[in-house]
């Protein structure tokens, strides 16, 4: 059975023009798509998007109605993004020259090792950088959660999906598209029209679907593509090439859908290491992502030189779980270094006891490989499912803002049980 939603009130019609958000509010909830339109968007996502995962079980994981925000807050969000982006990356090639402060990210000893290499040889080269920064309304604000620049997910649902719904209300308009923005820097890294590899974990449907979709684009811009994983490459002196070619053509690219941490469990006969190093195949993430992508990332900032004014205001407060009184004090949640989907994300009051328990165990055990955070209260907007809480996770590609992956939840932990939802932008003044 799918999830059945009723219109409220001031909501914005489909296809018709849509009221003003409320004075004050950052944004609204539009009414519902009528259920034959909806059927259609999901059927061209399911077989021209590859969106597979659509439906798990008897829910719909796609809300079938829009998140619209107004302009200005758009604008102050990508704002906000672009800087967070480029501290980042200053603090992560400041890490990389001074190799020593990696240990306290959580990274396995072997990617340490190896990136504190990279003062002698050079990080591998970006085929293109893309971030994804989840913001959170709170009762103090914008906040952010996390970075995830390591394997960004939710791309297809970003562009085509939002782009569909967008089709549906008059005055409001998708905040970018970055599946083309996304394509458009592969290419230009890449050069001449080439092969591109496309790398993801056999058994992991929802990082496949996404490389399948990207493979769709680029094979429409003239690259050829591998769907593969890491196993399937071949290196030699730093330069890749699909190791069931008998030629050893160069690839063009490489698309490293395949997280980081994952790859110290390879063997390092299968060249893993020129993901971080020299590797002279551009790669995109590079594996010098994995810095940003730790939870522990906040732990090396005060013996930095780099300044990071954005991420210190808007990211809560983040410490070693050796350093506060977690275990009593509920206003610290806990999550591993590379947590994904919210997977560890841990809240003493949202857990059974036992769950809980598990989790202080593990985390008294290896506190290094853990952080803990404290909790924001963030603000419900009202839908036609109920009051949801959105999380914003906005994209940069080489810096640049390209769109937004939105999704919403009946309570304030945003997971892998999140409802997909298309954010879209009031586009009148």
């Amino acid at each position: 059975m799918e999830l059945t939603f009723q219109p409220p009130q001031n909501s914005v019609l489909p296809d018709g023009q849509p009221e003003r958000t409320p004075h004050g509010t950052p944004w609204m909830a539009g009414a519902p798509l009528p259920a034959e339109s909806f059927a259609a968007v999901r059927r061209h996502l399911l077989l021209d998007c590859c969106k597979w995962d659509s439906q798990i079980g008897d829910v719909c994981t796609l809300a079938n109605f829009p998140l619209i925000m107004r302009s200005a807050v758009w604008r102050l969000l990508a704002a906000m993004t672009e800087t967070l982006s480029a501290e980042a990356l200053a603090a992560e090639a400041e890490l990389l020259r001074t190799p020593e402060l990696l240990e306290c990210l959580g990274l396995p000893r072997s990617i340490c090792r190896i990136l504190q290499s990279t003062k002698r040889t050079g990080p591998t080269r970006a085929a293109a950088r893309v971030m994804r920064f989840d913001f959170h309304l709170t009762t103090d604000g914008w906040r952010i959660s996390e970075v995830n620049s390591d394997v960004p997910g939710g791309f297809t649902e970003a562009s085509s999906f939002t782009q569909l719904l967008a089709a549906h209300y008059a005055g409001a308009q998708p905040a970018g598209d970055p599946v083309t923005a996304w394509c458009d820097a592969l290419a230009q890294s890449a050069g001449e029209i080439g092969a591109i590899a496309l790398l993801s974990a056999p058994g992991f449907m929802e990082d496949h679907q996404i490389m399948a979709y990207l493979a769709r684009r680029l094979n429409a811009q003239g690259y050829e593509t591998h769907l593969a994983n890491p196993l399937q490459l071949e290196w030699r002196d730093g330069i890749a090439s699909m190791i069931s070619d008998p030629r050893h053509t160069p690839l063009a690219a490489i698309v490293r859908f395949y997280q980081g941490e994952w790859l110290a469990r390879l063997p390092e006969a299968c060249g893993w290491s020129n993901f971080f190093c020299g590797g002279r195949t551009p790669v995109g993430n590079p594996g010098s992502a994995i810095i940003s992508e730790s939870k522990r990332f906040p732990l090396a900032w005060d013996d930095l030189q780099t300044p990071l004014p954005a991420w210190r205001k808007l990211l809560p407060e983040t410490r070693d779980p050796r350093d506060v009184p977690w275990e009593t004090d509920d206003t610290w949640l806990l999550k591993s270094a590379f947590c994904n989907t919210g997977d560890t994300v841990s809240i003493r009051s949202l857990l059974p006891s036992q769950q809980w328990q598990s989790v202080a165990r593990e985390v008294r055990r290896r506190p290094q490989d853990w952080v803990a955070q404290k909790r924001f209260q963030t603000l419900a907007v009202n839908t036609p499912a109920g009051p949801l809480y959105p999380c914003i996770g906005v994209y940069t590609i080489n810096g640049q803002v390209a769109g937004a992956y939105a999704r919403v939840a009946p309570r304030q932990l945003i997971d892998f049980a999140a409802i997909d939802i298309a954010l879209l932008v009031e586009n009148f003044l």
